[in-house]
């Protein structure tokens, strides 16, 4: 997996073959905060220092860290997929929705 958890906070982690470094990057949350080291110690470290700046910033401007999620996002899917997704849900006695809710929790679980 390509993530990091610091002080509670997700980043994604991808390497940058320019700079020959990785990069970190802060999701979910109410602006930018990036971050890049060579190792991945390093990493976990300059993502503190770079979270902790952030959420500086948030306390002086008085804005929520974290993004609110609602829940709820549009989803389209070609026809023939839509077909298919209502003949399993109901094969699994269940709605599309409860049925693909449950796909995307175990996926997410699993980092897949």
């Amino acid at each position: 997996m390509n993530n990091m958890n610091i002080n509670g906070y997700d980043a994604v982690i991808s390497y940058d073959p320019e700079i020959d470094m990785f990069r970190g990057e802060f999701i979910g949350i109410n602006g930018g905060a990036d971050f890049y080291a060579s190792t991945v110690n390093d990493l976990r470290k300059e993502g503190e220092i770079s979270l902790n700046a952030f959420l500086e910033m948030c306390a002086e401007d008085g804005v929520a860290p974290r993004k609110h999620f609602s829940g709820k996002f549009n989803l389209r899917v070609p026809p023939a997929l839509h077909q298919r997704l209502a003949t399993q849900a109901a094969a699994h006695g269940k709605s599309i929705n409860a049925w693909v809710v449950e796909l995307l929790s175990d996926c997410a679980a699993h980092g897949h």
